[in-house]
């Protein structure tokens, strides 16, 4: 192939791209402002509870980088959660957030023994084995209670 029949299919390809660019930067315009509109939370009652549980995107647990780890029992038969899954409320009361299924999290409350480390010994919690969030609690509690909705 010579030069100038190179020259001429590689504007042709050029000029189809360009022409076809504005539809494309429409299209994923149109798929980014649904992407913004959609909730990356819901919040759902929990029958006979004053609480409520917090469903995210999958989208939104990757960004807030939700991690999890459970709780345990010591030799001496006390609860033990890692004490960065431990949240605060405004009058004070400590809670954790439960991974209920995948992408679903409930606060429950907590009273804590002492504190060691990195562990919280708690007197009343969630049963040795649950999922409690150590990163993304205080984001979870923001959804819950409406804070920058």
């Amino acid at each position: 192939m010579n030069i100038s029949k190179r020259t001429g299919a590689t504007a042709f390809a050029l000029t189809v791209a360009l022409s076809a660019w504005p539809l494309l930067s429409a299209e994923a315009a149109d798929t980014a402002k649904t992407a913004l509109k959609a909730p990356a939370s819901h919040v759902e009652p929990i029958s006979g509870s004053k609480l409520s549980r917090v469903v995210l995107t999958q989208k939104a647990s990757e960004r807030l980088g939700v991690k999890t780890a459970k709780v345990a029992v010591d030799s001496a038969g006390v609860l033990v959660a890692p004490y960065a899954a431990v949240l605060y409320d405004i009058k004070g009361q400590a809670w954790v957030y439960t991974q209920t299924e995948p992408l679903a999290f409930a606060r429950h409350a907590i009273v804590i023994q002492s504190i060691k480390g990195e562990s919280a010994f708690l007197t009343e919690g969630p049963p040795a084995g649950t999922a409690v969030v150590v990163i993304g609690a205080s984001e979870l509690y923001g959804a819950e209670s409406g804070v920058g909705h």
